[in-house]
């Protein structure tokens, strides 16, 4: 599939070639974004909850009052999970909430986040990423030219410095470079922006064995 590539003053830079295995799918299965989305968020879950354990709380461990003859239950430790500022009994401890995803699904999940907005119309190529100056009022004046209010852009192998200065205080905005592609920021971003050295990466990189 051929698209459109433009510059950052909205005009044409030619067109560009697209890898149908990549961005050509048509059947787009929700279930496998579903599957990478819960994936990566999963693993940026820092698994800190925890709560005192019997051993842990510091209240008395005496015994509360004599075995026998009292008339009532039969107990040894206020630190039990039915007495006030008792324990909690099966409460949360530190962990990992991180699963294994199979390679060929993480890559599947992409191709068919990139084939998503291809289909929409929400994929935009750009020549390059590069601004002479870290000037944020210059770069929002060009990126209203594309109609760009909420978008992730795929700079290349590595983000213009002046690009990321100008960027990064401009909101609904993420600039991330060839190696931070993925799914979930994909999703939660209206347009997905790519440079040419940007695509040619991504089909280098999925293309084959797809």
């Amino acid at each position: 599939m051929k698209i459109q590539v433009t510059n950052l003053d909205a005009g044409k830079a030619g067109e560009l070639e697209l890898s149908d295995t990549v961005f050509g799918l048509e059947d787009i299965r929700s279930d496998i974004l579903a599957r990478v989305v819960n994936w990566q968020l999963a693993k940026r879950r820092a698994g800190t909850h925890k709560v005192q354990t019997r051993n842990e709380n510091s209240r008395t461990g005496k015994k509360m009052y004599k075995q026998k003859g009292s008339g009532g239950a039969r107990h040894g430790s206020r630190r039990a999970p039915q007495f006030v500022g008792g324990s909690r009994a099966f409460g949360p401890v530190v962990r990992s909430h991180a699963f294994d995803l199979p390679k060929k699904v993480r890559a599947l999940g992409l191709r068919h986040a990139l084939s998503s907005k291809a289909k929409s119309g929400s994929l935009i190529i750009l020549d390059q990423a590069i601004v002479d100056a870290p000037k944020t009022q210059s770069l929002l004046a060009s990126f209203e030219k594309l109609g760009l209010k909420n978008a992730l852009f795929i700079a290349g192998p590595e983000v213009d410095t002046n690009f990321a200065l100008a960027s990064r205080n401009i909101p609904n905005i993420d600039v991330l470079p060839n190696a931070g592609l993925n799914v979930y920021d994909i999703l939660r971003r209206e347009k997905l922006v790519l440079t040419k050295s940007a695509v040619e990466a991504i089909e280098a990189r999925f293309a084959v064995g797809a």
